[in-house]
């Protein structure tokens, strides 16, 4: 194999305008590596002491991000890796895995450290290869840092939708064999042959019983009584569909006025009449599930809308700052009960708009309400408050969780982008420094407090630049 010459590096894009004298000392103090193909160059963990130029060949970068294994990028010939100078980075973040057989020079970082004056040309092209690697994995971290997001956001709006979906499915289909059962039990009414004083009672009857549903639902146990009430009247009058019983307690009647309505029919026109009843009470329980379940998809839609403000310009608008934060709750319900997280929420009515980028500022709320929702999953459950204020300069938001708080070491470095305390593949680092930068893009500030059982976040804005 031909030795590797000055020449040959200098013709890689990268090193392009460094002196073949710089390139001769880089090549000297460099150790030379072959790889054979399905062989590891580096694994995760390694420690990052060598600047490597790939001469030729094929690396894979892989590595598990958000909770799956998958390729971050690939190396190919005339590549830079590695250590690089003013780069923070220690460790390899994946495994390097030689798709063909792959020649390889590295230099310690030391000796690179250690002549970074007198090589400047050598030191200014590897700045600008860590600089445009720090740009491209940015942009590569707030990109999962996004669909991170999106995930959680799909998910959770998947869960609130499903249960209305399902309830709609329910409903439908009660109401559809409802409605097949119709002719018999009108067939049975018109034998019955009812005066028109007796029919016009009856549909009195059933317009006050369903005028008498409450709004609230009866608690379990209240609603278990009158039901055994009912069923214990029922019986009394000999009357077989005793599955009447749970509808007619449902829509809390009570045993004097089913009494006093009985009085008015002969006892063996009853059943008849029950069974009639009853059949229009479900239908009316089915049409209002269904109304109850369409409006809170409804609900959901509109919560959506606002939340990514879809149907407006992106543009800078006064906005009541509540609406964002009560949009982000709901695209948010579903984690926060699956957490066990009681909320409390303390807004003053009073504040004034403010002048900002909603989509953004639902950003913020998204960031910090996730993140306070993460910390307390190590409790199994929790109180997340909220709470809005204003003084002379500023209105207030403070986001408040009672998990086991930041350690006091780490604290100044939350806001650090790529600093993160979360598992791998939980957390990108990314969330607080978004936050920093909307805050600072809207003029306003972001604070933190921490100690064992209470965190807190405070976003404020100046009112004088609204």
């Amino acid at each position: 194999m031909e030795p590797i010459t000055a020449i040959q590096l200098k013709n890689i894009p990268a090193l392009k305008d460094v002196p073949l004298e710089q390139l001769d000392w880089l090549l000297a103090q460099s150790e030379e590596r072959n790889v054979p193909e399905g062989e590891l160059l580096f694994k995760a963990g390694d420690p990052v002491v060598n600047t490597t130029i790939v001469i030729k060949g094929k690396v894979r970068i892989s590595a598990t991000v958000n909770g799956h294994y998958r390729e971050i990028f690939e190396l190919n010939d005339e590549s830079i890796t590695g250590w690089l100078p003013f780069s923070r980075i220690k460790n390899a973040s994946g495994n390097g895995l030689c798709l063909k057989d792959t020649r390889v020079i590295s230099c310690h970082a030391d000796k690179l450290k250690t002549n970074i004056e007198k090589h400047y040309e050598l030191t200014e092209a590897l700045v600008h290869i860590m600089t445009s690697r720090v740009r491209e994995t940015t942009s590569s971290q707030q990109q999962d840092e996004k669909m991170m997001a999106l995930g959680k956001l799909s998910a959770g709006l998947a869960h609130e939708l499903n249960n209305p979906v399902a309830a709609i499915t329910r409903s439908a289909a009660a109401l559809d064999a409802n409605i097949r059962n119709s002719p018999a039990i009108f067939r049975e009414m018109a034998a019955v042959c009812l005066t028109e004083a007796q029919a016009k009672l009856v549909v009195d009857q059933l317009l006050k019983m369903q005028a008498a549903r409450p709004e609230k639902p009866l608690g379990l146990m209240e609603l278990s009584d009158k039901t055994t009430e009912v069923e214990d009247w029922l019986d009394s009058k000999g009357i077989p569909q005793l599955e009447i019983a749970e509808i007619l307690a449902e829509y809390n009647q009570d045993i004097d006025t089913l009494e006093t309505f009985s009085q008015q029919f002969p006892p063996k026109h009853l059943p008849v009449i029950c069974s009639w009843i009853h059949s229009a009470l479900v239908a009316n329980r089915m049409v209002g599930d269904l109304q109850l379940s369409a409006k809170r998809i409804s609900d959901l839609v509109a919560s959506v809308k606002s939340y990514t403000y879809m149907d407006q310009e992106p543009d800078r608008q006064f906005i009541d700052i509540h609406n964002g934060i009560r949009n982000t709750l709901a695209m948010l319900n579903y984690r926060l009960r699956k957490g066990n997280i009681e909320l409390v929420e303390n807004f003053d009515a009073t504040l004034p708009k403010i002048k900002a980028l909603p989509g953004e500022l639902n950003q913020v709320w998204t960031n910090l309400v996730d993140n306070a929702i993460d910390a307390m999953e190590t409790n199994k459950k929790g109180r997340l408050e909220i709470a809005t204020s204003k003084d002379r300069q500023c209105v207030h938001v403070t986001i408040m969780d009672d998990g086991p708080g930041i350690p006091a070491d780490i604290q100044s470095r939350i806001f650090e982008p790529f600093f993160t305390t979360k598992e791998m593949g939980k957390g990108t680092g990314l969330g607080l420094d978004v936050v920093m930068q909307i805050m600072q893009r809207h003029h306003g500030s972001v604070k933190q407090t921490s100690v064992p059982g209470k965190t807190i976040f405070t976003i404020s804005f100046p009112i004088e630049n609204n």
